[in-house]
């Protein structure tokens, strides 16, 4: 079946907010067989939006419209495809119920607009909102299939999973056989360079399909097939993913769509390990990640951000004469990052110290070049690994991507029992 996704909202069109609605719905229908052709972008105005709809209408056999169900006089999703469809709208008790009582118990006087979230098209299936008060709708007409959802993607994304996809499921779907997917996560490799150690799999991809997805610092397969039994469909899947981890052992860190910090947490969690960063360019990013995850408490000490050369001297006790003189190598440098990971390390009395120094951009430091930055791994009773990488980007970018490579390191080191080469050089 084919999708149509139309994102309502004036503030869409002007670029004050993203539209991750979007890209969450695509990769959601994706992974359940079905097929976006085509986004829309409409503002808050009640002849264009109509059209949109009738024209999605056309050529696509579910439309999922996303904002514009507020209380405001500007939030007609409701209004305009309830024209379209030649209904009418209603007050759902149960939504009005629920609209009230968030007032009530703010002791808040609620305006009349407010019942504008309540709305339903007659004949519709209300979609409960377990985290707002609009509340969505879906309703089948003329073989087509319309869901309408919240626009702020906390109350969007638990409507869709948990009201949405069940519905389609129920109505559109039910001569499809199941979808079923795994997510594979990747560290230290490239979009580019993943694709080409699979580009076999890739062209000659039936069943299971193979869909690679990126972001800053990470990648994702999702492979996915259609079975009519969920062991049948896993031992496709399984059979797939083996292919794939043995050609990227070093880089394939999970079967679940988790971040490489989390199966570090996990790991060093379940060994006793314990875990300190220095950081200087990151600027507190590494640690950030860490603490992200629950559990990391068992597991990581601390940490310090030593932004300037005098926190490096004092709190880290890094010699002045690696950071400042006319034979100094300077703080972005192999020596620099080497003494700061070995003495997080032991001033926090952990197993592990991790350090990054390097120069974020977007101007020169030290002479040096933006994007050339120095990660460190060190570990109790063991040679310390120092890690020269160079990246390309913005500012942003170079933090993420330093934070993820260095984590993809600690994450050999955890899974192999042995150090990497202090000579690799990792360019992106």
């Amino acid at each position: 079946m084919k999708a149509e996704i139309i994102a309502v909202g004036t503030e869409l069109l002007l670029g004050q907010i993203l539209n991750t609605n979007a890209q969450y719905l695509s990769q959601e229908l994706a992974g359940m067989g079905i097929d976006v052709y085509y986004q829309t972008v409409v503002g808050d105005n009640m002849q264009r939006l109509q059209h949109a709809i009738e024209h999605a209408a056309q050529r696509a056999d579910i439309l999922l419209l996303t904002g514009g169900i507020g209380p405001t006089q500007d939030d007609l999703t409701k209004d305009a495809l309830a024209a379209v469809l030649g209904r009418s709208l209603h007050i759902d008790r149960l939504a009005m119920d629920q609209v009230e009582k968030f007032f009530v118990n703010r002791g808040i006087d609620m305006t009349e607009n407010n019942r504008r979230q309540a709305l339903v098209i007659h004949g519709s299936t209300p979609l409960p909102n377990e985290t707002g008060l609009a509340v969505g709708i879906a309703i089948a007409q003329d073989e087509k299939f319309y869901i309408v959802l919240p626009g702020p993607p906390k109350e969007m994304k638990p409507m869709f999973d948990g009201q949405a996809k069940p519905w389609l499921l129920q109505h559109a779907l039910t001569d499809e056989m199941p979808i079923y997917s795994k997510m594979l996560k990747f560290a230290g490799i490239g979009e580019s360079l993943l694709e080409d150690k699979l580009l076999d799999l890739i062209q000659a991809q039936s069943d299971p399909t193979i869909a690679p997805y990126a972001k800053e610092g990470e990648v994702s397969v999702r492979i996915s097939t259609k079975a009519e039994s969920e062991l049948e469909a896993l031992k496709k899947l399984e059979a797939m993913e083996a292919q794939i981890q043995k050609r990227l052992p070093k880089h394939m860190y999970a079967s679940t769509d988790v971040p490489i910090e989390k199966m570090i947490v996990d790991i060093m969690a379940d060994r006793g390990l314990t875990l300190s960063a220095a950081e200087s360019c990151t600027g507190g990013l590494l640690m950030e990640s860490i603490t992200s995850i629950p559990g990391s408490a068992t597991m990581f000490q601390g940490g310090i951000v030593c932004y300037s050369n005098q926190m490096k001297e004092k709190l880290l006790h890094v010699p002045h004469a690696l950071l400042e003189g006319e034979d100094a190598p300077g703080a972005v440098s192999h020596e620099v990052a080497e003494v700061l990971a070995e003495h997080v390390r032991m001033i926090t009395d952990s197993d592990f110290g991790l350090s990054v120094t390097g120069v974020a951009g977007p101007g020169y430091s030290e002479r040096k070049p933006v994007g050339l930055v120095y990660v460190a791994l060190a570990e109790r009773g063991k040679k310390t690994d120092v890690f020269e990488l160079r990246f390309s980007g913005n500012r942003e970018t170079i933090r993420i991507r330093t934070v993820k490579t260095l984590l993809h390191h600690l994450w050999l080191r955890l899974i192999t029992h042995q150090p990497e080469s202090a000579s690799d050089e990792v360019v992106q």
